[in-house]
């Protein structure tokens, strides 16, 4: 079982599954730790680092058979960590981009419209994290949230990414413009080469769900839309695969610009 209704309280309890998952969670300090489970045949590394930050937090530590622990999370793959945490604190939208207006680098959003996979939506944000996303917006409807599966296959990147969820995202959309972000929609038919494209300002990028791409009220908010020129019979790649594209292509053109803007001149 993922997550439960703690005994006596109506606070969530929520059960990370995984080393990595839960060593970043550990690190972050996001949410409270409730207990830590380990498998009894279970060592390295890794685990001496868990055990380390959970006993300088004070979580409790209990130490089980491992189908115990697989009765637990009913099969889930979990690789003899299980960590118990309390619900996932989703920040303010409006917070986040206010922030950015006036941060050190210029600002780079990342927002998704309706990504419903928990395995696609980890795999996105953890591409996000290493590309230097700053944050991270989610419809509320319609689309998955932060879940132990999405921690799970970000390998922890959630603990560490501020996420926001909004019940309207055109609305927050035209709420990211006023705070001078320029919003970059992605579509696999149309739009400019991504590659052509100057991502070096303040960007919202959006991209799409697995089946149908930005809804059309969405992309009627986007200030251009970008495509990722490809050459091969399948028709397009899948939603985490051109998320990692477009965010490391961000990322890429930003190194080169602060590259350049660094090199020093050299004169005869």
């Amino acid at each position: 079982m993922n997550s439960r209704r703690d005994r006596g309280t109506e606070a969530a309890v929520e059960i990370v599954m995984g080393p990595h998952a839960a060593l970043e969670t550990l690190r972050a300090g996001k949410r409270t730790a409730r207990r830590l489970f380990l498998a009894r045949e279970e060592g390295g590394g890794v685990i001496e680092e868990i055990l380390m930050l959970a006993r300088a937090r004070h979580v409790p530590i209990e130490f089980r058979p491992r189908p115990e622990l697989d009765r637990q999370v009913r099969g889930a793959t979990h690789q003899g960590v299980l960590l118990e945490v309390g619900p996932f604190p989703y920040a303010d939208a409006e917070v986040l981009v206010a922030e950015m207006q006036g941060g050190a680098e210029p600002g780079f959003l990342l927002v998704l419209d309706g990504v419903q996979d928990p395995q696609n939506l980890g795999a996105i944000v953890r591409s996000a994290d290493a590309a230097g996303v700053q944050a991270c917006v989610l419809p509320r409807d319609r689309a998955a949230g932060v879940s132990p599966a999405v921690v799970r296959a970000s390998a922890g990147a959630t603990e560490h990414l501020p996420i926001a969820r909004v019940a309207n995202l055109a609305t927050f959309l035209e709420t990211a413009k006023s705070h001078g972000l320029w919003v970059v929609g992605t579509d696999a038919a149309e739009g400019r080469d991504l590659f052509a494209t100057d991502l070096t300002g303040p960007i919202a990028l959006v991209i799409g769900g697995e089946e149908r791409g930005m809804r059309a009220l969405t992309k009627s908010r986007c200030d251009l839309t970008v495509r990722i020129p490809a050459r091969g019979r399948v028709a397009s790649l899948n939603a985490s695969a051109a998320a990692a594209v477009c965010l490391f292509e961000v990322s890429r053109q930003r190194s080169q610009r602060a590259q350049s803007s660094t090199v020093p001149e050299f004169r005869s």
